[in-house]
C-alpha cells in the first residue's frame, strides 16, 4: 500500500488545478485533459484504497484503532496559559462509514470531468474551479479533525457558487445565491456546535504527552489512556496540561469530555430551557439536513439543479448531497447518540415526509431535470429513515442508499444533459415516441428509471430493502421509531414508479413527435463520449444490485460498531 495514500487522493485534483492555473490561456484544449488526468489518477488511487482496506477490522467507531490508512500530524497549536492548549491536526483516515463514499466521489468526479468536455466558454476557469471542488469534496469524506472537516466543507461553497453562477442557465445568479445562502446558514449552525465541542473535549494522548506521562504517541496504550481520562475526570490533571482538540474520534467518546463541560453527557447545561446536548444535536442535524437536503430545507435544490450545467448537476446530486448524510452520521449521531435516540422519531418523520413530499412534487413536474431533482429529495428521505431506525440494517441501508443514489442520480442527470445538448429543451410534454429516434438512449434511460424506482436487480433495491428491514426491526426491538413510519414510506415506492413510468410513457413510447420540427434533425442517438460516461454507471448499478456483498463487506463491521455505540448510549 502507498504511504500517505489518502493525502495523494485529496490533493491530486488540487495539483491539477495549479497546472491549469499556470497553463497559458491559448492552451484551451489542454485544460480538460489536465482535469481528466488528475481525476483519473484520483480514481485509480481510490480503487487502490478500497482494495487495500481490511474489512475484517472490528471496533467501536469512537476508537482510532478501527481506522485505516491514517495520516495524522499536528497542523498547529496555540498555548492558552492556564486554559491549557489548543491543537488542530491534519488527520485523515477511513473506516466502513466513509470508504464507500470516497470511492463514489472519485467515480462521479471522473465521470463529471468527461461530461465537462461539452463546456466551450471560459474553460480555464471552469476546470480550475471543478478541480478545487473535487479536492474539497474528497477531503470532506476522509477528514477526521472537525476543524479540517469544516474547512473542506466550507471551501466547496465557492467553487460550486461560481460553477452555477457563471456556467449555469438563464436564472443562474438566483440559483447560485440561493444555494450559497442556504448552505451558509447550515455551516453557521455547524460552526457554533464545533466551537462548543472544542470547549468541552480534550485529547487524552496529547494531554498525557503535555503532562509528561507519555513520551510519544506509540506508547499510548489503552490502559494508559484510561488512566489519563480518570485523572482528568477526578481533577488530578493540571489544567495547563489539558490539550483541547477537534479530533472527531475523541468527540465520539464520552470519556474525553471535560468534567462539567457544557456539552458533556452528564452536563446540566441548557439552551432555551432544553438540554444543551439536545440543542447541539439539532443544530448539527439541521446544518447537514440542508445539504442532504431534507424537507423543509430542500427548496434550494431544484433551482440549483435546473440552472447548473450538466456536470455540476451530476456532482451536486451524486456527491454533495451525500456529504449531508455522511455529516449526520459522523458528527450528530456519533457525538450525541443519546440525543439521536431522543429525536429518532423526529428524524424518521422528516425522512418519511421527504419521501412522500419529494415524490408527489416529482409527479407534478413538467421539466425532466426538475423531476429528477425532486426524486433526489424523496430518495434522500430513505437515508434519514434508515438512520432514525438506529439498527445495523437501517444504518447500512442509509449508507448503501447514498452510494446507490450517487450512481443512479449521476446517470439520470447525464441522460437529461444528453437530450438538452441536442434541443436545449427539457419539457416532458415537448417530446413523444423518442424510442423510435433514439433507441439506445431510450434503453439507458429506462434502466436508470427502473434502478431509481427500486426494481430488483439494481442497487437501489438493495438499499431500500435494507432501510425497510432496519426500520421495521427498530419499531419492534429498539423502539426508536413507530412501525407505521416504514409502512407509510412504502407509498414513496408506488409514487416513484408512477412518475418514472408516466414520464417513460409520455416521452419515449407511441408515435414520434416533437414540439419543434427543427429538433428532428438534431435528435441523434448517443455518441462515443456519451457511451463512455454512461455505460460504466450502468455496469456499476447492476453489479451492486446483483452482488451487494462487494459494498456490504466494506460497511458491515464499522456499522456494527457505530450502532453498538448508539444502543449503549440509551441503556
Amino acid at each position: 500500500m502507498i504511504e500517505n495514500l489518502l493525502t495523494y487522493i485529496i490533493f491530486t485534483p488540487l495539483l491539477g488545478a495549479l497546472v491549469v492555473l499556470f497553463l497559458p490561456q491559448s492552451k484551451t484544449s489542454s485544460f480538460k485533459w489536465v482535469a481528466l488526468g488528475a481525476l483519473g489518477v484520483t480514481l485509480v488511487l481510490s480503487v487502490l484504497a478500497v482494495t487495500s482496506f481490511d474489512a475484517s477490522v472490528e471496533g467501536l467507531t469512537n476508537s482510532e484503532d478501527q481506522l485505516q490508512m491514517v495520516d495524522k500530524a499536528e497542523w498547529f497549536s496555540v498555548e492558552l496559559g492556564s486554559l491549557g492548549k489548543f491543537s488542530v491536526d491534519y488527520f485523515v483516515g477511513v473506516d466502513g462509514l466513509n470508504l464507500s463514499l470516497l470511492l463514489l466521489a472519485a467515480i462521479v468526479l471522473f465521470i463529471g470531468a468527461i461530461s465537462s468536455f461539452g463546456i466551450k466558454q471560459k474553460q480555464k476557469g471552469y476546470f480550475g474551479l471543478y478541480l478545487l471542488l473535487s479536492t474539497s469534496v474528497l477531503g470532506c469524506f476522509v477528514a477526521l479533525d472537525f476543524f479540517l472537516f469544516y474547512l473542506f466543507f466550507e471551501f466547496m461553497l465557492l467553487p460550486m457558487y461560481f460553477l452555477i453562477g457563471i456556467w449555469g442557465g438563464p436564472k443562474r445568479e438566483y440559483a447560485a445565491i440561493k444555494f450559497f445562502l442556504y448552505t451558509l446558514v447550515g455551516s453557521i449552525l455547524i460552526l457554533i456546535v464545533m466551537i462548543g465541542l472544542y470547549n468541552s473535549v480534550y485529547d487524552p494522548v496529547k494531554t498525557g504527552m503535555e503532562a509528561g506521562v507519555i513520551e510519544n504517541v506509540l506508547e499510548a496504550s489503552p490502559d494508559m489512556i484510561s488512566s489519563i481520562q480518570y485523572a482528568v475526570q477526578a481533577g488530578q490533571m493540571e489544567s495547563e496540561n489539558i490539550v483541547k482538540s477537534f479530533n472527531m474520534i475523541s468527540m465520539a467518546d464520552d470519556a474525553n469530555y471535560l468534567p462539567d463541560s457544557f456539552l458533556g453527557k452528564n452536563s446540566y447545561g441548557e439552551i432555551f430551557g432544553q438540554s444543551a446536548r439536545w440543542m447541539a444535536f439539532l443544530a448539527l442535524l439541521i446544518g447537514f439536513a440542508i445539504k442532504l437536503p431534507a424537507f423543509p430545507f430542500h427548496t434550494w435544490l431544484p433551482d440549483a439543479h435546473v440552472e447548473a450545467p450538466t456536470a455540476v448537476s451530476v456532482v451536486l446530486a451524486g456527491i454533495l448531497l451525500k456529504i449531508g448524510g455522511y455529516g449526520i452520521i459522523r458528527t450528530a449521531f456519533s457525538f450525541f447518540p443519546d440525543s439521536a435516540f431522543h429525536y429518532s422519531w423526529l428524524i424518521g418523520f422528516f425522512g418519511l415526509f421527504s419521501i412522500l413530499y419529494g415524490a408527489m412534487n416529482a409527479l407534478a413536474q413538467k421539466d425532466l431535470k426538475r423531476l429528477i431533482a425532486y426524486s433526489s429529495v424523496s430518495h434522500m428521505g430513505f437515508v434519514l429513515l434508515g438512520l432514525a431506525a438506529m439498527t445495523v440494517e437501517g444504518v447500512t441501508g442509509a449508507i448503501y442508499q447514498m452510494f446507490s443514489h450517487g450512481l443512479i442520480s449521476s446517470m439520470l442527470f447525464l441522460l437529461v444533459g444528453v437530450l438538452y445538448d441536442r434541443t436545449h429543451d427539457r419539457g416532458i410534454e415537448n417530446y413523444g415516441g423518442l424510442a423510435s429516434k433514439m433507441p439506445k438512449f431510450t434503453i439507458l434511460i429506462t434502466i436508470a428509471f427502473f434502478a431509481s424506482l427500486g426494481l430488483p436487480g439494481f442497487s437501489g433495491f438493495i438499499a431500500e430493502l435494507m432501510v425497510f428491514i432496519g426500520a421495521f426491526k427498530s419499531s419492534t426491538v429498539i423502539g426508536a421509531i413507530p412501525y407505521w413510519m416504514p409502512v407509510v414510506a412504502t407509498l414513496g415506492l408506488v409514487l416513484g414508479a408512477g412518475y418514472y413510468l408516466w414520464t417513460l410513457q409520455r416521452m419515449f413510447f407511441g408515435k414520434f413527435w416533437v414540439k419543434d420540427k427543427a429538433w428532428r434533425e438534431v435528435l441523434v442517438d448517443l455518441n462515443a463520449r456519451e457511451y463512455v460516461m454512461l455505460v460504466p454507471l450502468v455496469i456499476l448499478i447492476i453489479w451492486f444490485g446483483i452482488y451487494p456483498a462487494t459494498l456490504l463487506d466494506l460497511i458491515n463491521n464499522s456499522v456494527e460498531g457505530f450502532t453498538q455505540l448508539l444502543i449503549l448510549s440509551v441503556e
